[in-house]
């Protein structure tokens, strides 16, 4: 099994299954080269300070050669970025990131002066400039959108100042990344027959779905015991972070650090609330769940170290990487040959980091570059790890798809659509086994799956959510999070998520301080929103044949080149209404009476 795999050291791994960043630098030297002669951009961006409101040929420059600055400085920092993923404990990556994080502060205050001297462009003057330089068009979404938060720009003094603070800002996710990737150990687990299992970030999921019951509960406890031993440091950090959010929030003029996140994205701070609110109104179908997995595991107490394996027996099959990579290519055929062309690409031109090595950054993610998008993986060989595959490809293919058809100052998108294309992808694979299989076994084995990616996308991310804004809320109000604060709120809402079926396990409530999402700014409730857009989008796709297809193309091709809401409205889904979320929850009802249904029928 997965779990018995030895973990091999970086130096060990088959080039085969690791990513090629030679396509983004040849060697370590070749990117010292390149970073030694990026040290005049920041010179090269300030000379044009004072002069981008003089003449339309100024601020055409100015454009112009920020976007080249950019893109350079952007493939630098990629490239230390994923080389340092792939080897938390290897020093010199770590010192590369290092370095490169400090340049881009560097750039960043160097070019601070920009935001306040475009916002102070009078509009009519602005719109004179188009006329004289009709190759400023180019910039014209770019302009508006900078302009559009105008209120929040500060003088180019205290602007160069908050660039200065950045990298100190940038310190709880740091340290928290750190202690959490390269520092932390945990003792080992032991199963129902006395064998030891090792206990590591990229290994404890796949230990918390084990069919051993033993195994899962001492691997829940070593796990959270060490958490636990380090809560103090740990809700330090969080509680920097969170105020570190409330400092740059209030220092902006904004109402709340919530605002901050939404506000310069363009998505109502409504859409976060009417998730909230659309899951609370929901939250009997989750209890039900619960219930009907007590029930089917024949438990006489279900505790929080039971709800990642599977409740239905010897359903754990197991799928290799080249299998999962095959029904993902047969999957994503309905979006048509170009679609499915690149993806095969990606795959076969080493774009992908596909399996757990010691010192490798936890999770999985895809990461847009100027050469091409990379994935990280930590794959075993079951069935979330080939939906995290489809998922992480999904992202992928969005980045390729904008980069391909927007130029590179609108070719990335913002997060709240970013999780659309990924589970988009993990809703078309969902249908595609379901499609080819009659045995109700394996379908009930795929709506558990399904049922599964509900509750930890829907419910889980919400409840995330909810945590995050709680806490927000209380620093906001002067309070200090300490270990006890953070973990009643976040003990209290898995009470409250999981109901009266769930024993709630003491030891959970330390979940959020290994959560590496809340270092990142609200971001967490967008799995929950592009989720449930993902099943209307999948549904069009799947019905609505090529038109419908076409849609969802100009969706992953449009980038930045709107707001995100507009984006999806292309698509075929308005996620500024409840709609979407109630629909998804409505859909997991509806899987829940299916399933109920082949278990009663026995299988």
């Amino acid at each position: 099994m997965a779990n018995d795999v030895k973990i091999l050291k970086r130096s060990e791994m088959d080039p085969a299954v690791c990513w090629n960043l030679c396509d983004l630098f040849p060697s370590d030297e070749a990117w010292n080269e390149e970073f030694n002669a990026c040290q005049e951009l920041p010179a090269r961006a300030a000379a044009h300070q004072g002069k981008l409101g003089s003449s339309a040929q100024a601020l055409y420059d100015f454009l112009s050669e920020n976007e080249e600055i950019e893109n350079r400085v952007r493939k630098l920092f990629v490239y230390t970025m994923l080389k340092g993923d792939q080897d938390t404990a290897n020093s010199t990556y770590q010192a590369m990131k290092g370095r490169c994080f400090g340049f881009t502060v560097k750039m960043n205050s160097a070019a601070a002066f920009a935001d306040p001297e475009l916002v102070a462009i009078p509009e009519e003057t602005l719109e004179q400039f188009y006329k004289e330089k009709p190759e400023l068009e180019k910039y014209r979404r770019y302009l508006t959108k900078a302009r559009l938060a105008k209120k929040h720009i500060l003088s180019p003094e205290e602007e160069n100042l908050l660039a200065a603070a950045a990298q100190l800002g940038n310190s709880p996710s740091n340290i928290f990344n750190t202690l959490h990737n390269a520092d932390l150990k945990f003792p080992a687990a032991v199963d129902s027959e006395g064998k030891e299992h090792a206990v590591t970030n990229g290994s404890f999921v796949s230990l918390q779905r084990s069919d051993d019951r033993v195994l899962r509960e001492n691997a829940f406890n070593a796990y959270y015991g060490v958490y636990d031993a380090h809560r103090n440091a740990l809700a330090a950090m969080m509680n920097a972070e969170i105020n570190k959010n409330i400092f740059f929030a209030r220092a902006r003029k904004y109402d709340s650090a919530l605002q901050s996140s939404m506000e310069p994205v363009e998505v109502p701070e409504s859409v976060y609330h009417n998730l909230l609110e659309a899951v609370h109104q929901n939250m009997d179908k989750m209890h039900r769940y619960m219930a009907l997995r007590k029930k089917v595991m024949g438990l006489d107490e279900m505790h929080m170290y039971d709800i990642y394996t599977s409740m239905l027996p010897d359903s754990d099959e197991e799928i290799s990487f080249e299998r999962a990579k095959e029904e993902v290519l047969e999957a994503t055929k309905v979006l048509g040959e170009e679609y499915t062309t690149n993806l095969k690409h990606g795959f076969e031109n080493r774009w992908i980091d596909i399996y757990e090595n010691e010192g490798k950054r936890s999770g999985a993610y895809s990461c847009g570059s100027p050469v091409h998008p990379y994935v990280l993986l930590n794959h075993k060989n079951n069935l979330n790890s080939q939906f995290t595959l489809a998922h992480e490809m999904g992202h992928a293919m969005h980045s390729y798809f904008s980069s391909k058809n927007q130029p590179s100052i609108y070719s990335g998108y913002v997060l709240f659509v970013a999780e659309v294309a990924s589970t988009c992808n993990e809703a078309l694979l969902m249908q595609y086994l379901l499609g080819k299989t009659t045995d109700k076994k394996q379908r009930a084995v795929l709506i558990n799956y399904f049922l599964e990616q509900f509750r930890s996308t829907v419910y889980r991310q919400a409840l995330f959510a909810e945590f995050e804004l709680k806490a927000h809320q209380l620093a906001e109000q002067g309070e200090t999070l300490t270990a006890d604060v953070l973990s009643k709120i976040y003990y209290d809402l898995n009470k409250e998520y999981y109901g009266d079926a769930m024993i709630v396990d003491k030891a959970i409530e330390m979940e959020w301080s290994r959560v590496p999402h809340f270092y990142r700014h609200y971001y967490v409730y967008q799995y929950a929103t592009g989720f449930s857009a993902a099943i209307a989008l999948s549904k069009r796709i799947l019905e609505g044949g090529e038109s419908a297809v076409q849609d969802y193309l100009k969706f992953l091709s449009g980038g930045s080149s709107t707001d995100p809401v507009s984006l999806l409205k292309i698509a075929g889904v308005d996620m500024s209404t409840p709609k979407p979320v109630n629909d998804a929850l409505t859909l997991f009802g509806e899987l829940i009476d299916q399933l109920e249904e082949l278990v009663e029928e026995g299988f």
